[in-house]
């Protein structure tokens, strides 16, 4: 496989019949980007290693770059030297189709004191923002929809006078509000407490955990707490602020890790992946139990995770399974394609978030897995799926959705498969197909 087949319209899987070796993993999507935000806003300098270089981390670079955030490269390091105001007061930002850059940008540029217009790929306009827009604005945003209602792109003109009553905000559309919010907490918490309350179910927790961890890292402290109604509730002291640590180094995607381990359930492994282990802070980690439900062996040491099995070739097959996928979303599309395999029926619940990411994703997966043969029940929130007696080959659409292709490359364990434009993976892993046509062999 050459890199220029990943370049073209189209890229054909021959069946995969094993799978083994060591894959060092890209840096997280989820930690590049917050930490870049975070170091940005930070006293001081900070230098970042294990930097994701992908579409949506450039995004977030280049965002910091036009509102005058110094950032340079040394070798596969970035120096980033922050401020709690970024130097230009007026940019124009295209986000592309970056949901964690939009809405953390949104929050931190909404009391900036300047004037930003934020766009990005015609998806990203489908994408709603309305319930953080409605979340900021009682603390003085002024934020105007350019186009439509609740959906960038979007102006940002300075802030008014802020309220100092609690920040009141979904949880059940999407975690990313909540993160935007926290961390832009400096700016909000000059002088008063900042106090956000949940409303809702708070859905993808241990990303929310994440956020957290990584300002303890930058110097500020998120308090929780309940509500006299018993929901979530975060507390930022006044006068918090971030400060710079130095070095701070990103540890290996959780999420592209997933499909990986599957792969060494499915084609026999061992597969080992470095990175991403006991230690690891993204929630994504916890597929590993997914994985050991279904019937596979998986080791783990501080940063490096293993997974092996018979393979499908020597008889394994994942166990059936009924799950609350709530704080795993993405890790859950790599279940769904494993559930082609399955020695029974399979149920993803709790999976709505995916209707507002890079494409509705339980459509999209229902019209893909059918394809392939499996019998696929579609609901607001849920998938049921039942494999197929015999997998179909087929050419799967990937949407411009990156984790659409990278999931559905694992069903080339059982048959061979056509992916359409596999350059999509760029958003989060540039070099995907190479890294899975090393590990593998037909």
């Amino acid at each position: 496989m050459s890199a220029a087949a990943t370049a073209s319209s189209f890229l054909d899987l021959a069946t995969i019949r094993s799978a083994r070796g060591d894959l060092y993993l890209p840096g997280s999507k989820s930690v590049s980007i917050r930490a870049l935000l975070l170091a940005a806003l930070a006293d001081g300098e900070t230098c970042l290693s294990g930097l994701l270089d992908s579409d949506d981390a450039r995004v977030m670079r280049e965002a910091l770059k036009a509102c005058g955030v110094p950032l340079q490269q040394h070798g596969d390091e970035w120096q980033v030297r922050g401020a709690a105001r970024f130097p230009i007061r007026e940019a124009d930002i295209f986000v592309g189709n970056s949901g964690l850059s939009v809405r953390t940008l949104v929050a931190v540029l909404a009391f900036m004191e300047g004037r930003y217009r934020l766009s990005g790929v015609p998806r990203m306009h489908e994408r709603p923002i309305g319930d953080l827009v409605d979340a900021l604005r009682p603390l003085g945003a002024q934020i105007t929809y350019s186009q439509q209602d609740g959906f960038p792109p979007l102006l940002i003109e300075p802030a008014q006078a802020r309220s100092t009553q609690p920040v009141r905000v979904r949880g059940d559309a999407s975690s990313q509000f909540l993160t935007g919010i926290l961390q832009s907490a400096p700016l909000l918490a000059r002088e008063h407490d900042l106090i956000v309350d949940v409303e809702g179910e708070l859905i993808s927790k241990p990303y929310i955990d994440l956020s957290i961890a990584l300002m303890q890292r930058f110097g500020v402290t998120v308090e929780r707490s309940q509500t006299e109604s018993g929901t979530p509730r975060f507390t930022v002291a006044a006068g918090a602020r971030y400060l710079a640590p130095g070095r701070f180094h990103v540890e290996g995607d959780a999420s592209s890790a997933s499909y990986f381990l599957a792969l060494g359930a499915l084609a026999g492994g061992p597969v080992r992946v470095h990175g991403m282990g006991s230690s690891c802070l993204q929630g994504d980690v916890r597929f590993i139990d997914v994985l050991s439900a279904m019937g596979a062996d998986v080791t783990q040491g501080e940063d490096w995770t293993e997974v092996q099995s018979a393979g499908l070739a020597g008889g394994f097959r994942p166990a059936a399974f009924d799950t609350d996928f709530n704080h795993i979303p993405d890790a859950a599309m790599t279940a769904a394609v494993m559930a082609l395999f399955a020695d029974g029926p399979c149920v993803l619940k709790n999976i709505g978030s995916w209707r507002v990411k890079e494409t509705d994703r339980i459509a999209a997966m229902a019209t893909e897995l059918a394809k392939l043969g499996a019998a696929v029940e579609a609901g607001p929130d849920f998938l049921r799926i039942t494999p197929p007696a015999v997998l179909k080959t087929a050419a799967i659409d990937t949407y411009d959705d990156h984790r659409m292709a990278m999931s559905f490359s694992l069903a080339a364990c059982g048959v061979p498969l056509r992916i359409h434009d596999p350059g999509c993976v760029a958003k989060t892993f540039p070099d995907y197909f190479l890294r899975l046509a090393a590990l593998t062999s037909a």
